[in-house]
């Protein structure tokens, strides 16, 4: 893939990565991975959506990726394991038929850089996608199409371990507040298929997404219940405000 944008969009992921970390096939400037700026602005965190699979024997190093990124609180980084892939000798513990669909929904709809259903793809706010482990390309796509317009989410804990979700902005059309409930970190040993015999190490991985909140543009106020941070098996929480069906995603940010 070629990529216009020049090296310095590397910004933060370049500060902990080395391309022999990532099993890139380029190398990564000995002078860039001296900078350590955040890649986003952490009042306007970008969502990074990687579909990926355990039966992708191309998918570990964008797992790896995904880890790294992980790290900058500028970014909302969610794994979404897909199930496509199952059918080469391995089920993916992980995947979810509703990642599949969203991969569906965005590739029918059509996103800048590297469009499509394939994996490892790494999908920036709905709008561009590129291959997972393409570190240039991914910070190109952040640096290029990441955060885009002014709609933003603020959260504020509340009484009772809730917390007060704050909307505010600019929209076009519908959209939806949508609560993701994520493992932070899930390894699995792989039996069987391309990746047979690996362990591999898996970030943010969802385990369950609900829509809590209609939003059509301005101020609104939505309260998030204690409950609803409880899904079995997570530890994390993430608020993403996006168009419904596979649309551009408008904000995003970490409840805690």
């Amino acid at each position: 893939m070629t990529v216009s944008r020049p090296l310095f969009a590397m910004l933060g992921l370049v500060a902990v990565l080395g391309a022999a970390t990532l099993g890139l096939s380029q190398g990564t400037p000995a002078a860039l991975v001296t900078r350590t700026p955040a890649l986003a602005a952490k009042d306007a965190p970008v969502l990074l959506e990687l579909f990926t699979s355990q039966g992708c024997s191309s998918c570990p190093p964008a797992d790896a990726l995904a880890e790294k990124l992980a790290t900058d609180p500028s970014l909302v980084v969610i794994a979404r394991p897909v199930t496509y892939w199952d059918r080469l000798g391995w089920k993916d513990t992980l995947a979810r038929e509703e990642n599949t669909a969203l991969q569906q929904a965005y590739a029918r709809r059509g996103l800048a850089g590297q469009n499509g259903v394939y994996t490892p793809q790494l999908v920036v706010d709905g709008r561009f996608g590129t291959v997972g482990s393409r570190a240039e390309a991914v910070s190109a796509g952040i640096a290029r199409h990441g955060a885009g317009g002014d709609a933003a989410i603020r959260v504020a804990p509340q009484g009772a371990g809730g917390y007060a979700v704050s909307l505010s902005g600019s929209a076009t059309g519908e959209a939806e507040l949508v609560l993701l409930a994520v493992t932070r970190t899930v390894a699995v040993g792989i039996g069987r298929g391309e990746n047979g015999g690996r362990k591999v190490v898996y970030t943010n991985v969802l385990r369950a997404e609900r829509k809590i909140a209609d939003w059509q543009g301005g101020k609104r106020d939505v309260a998030l219940a204690a409950d609803a941070l409880k899904v079995p098996g997570a530890d994390r929480y993430a608020l993403v405000l996006r168009q419904p069906g596979g649309g551009t995603v408008l904000a995003a940010r970490w409840v805690a």
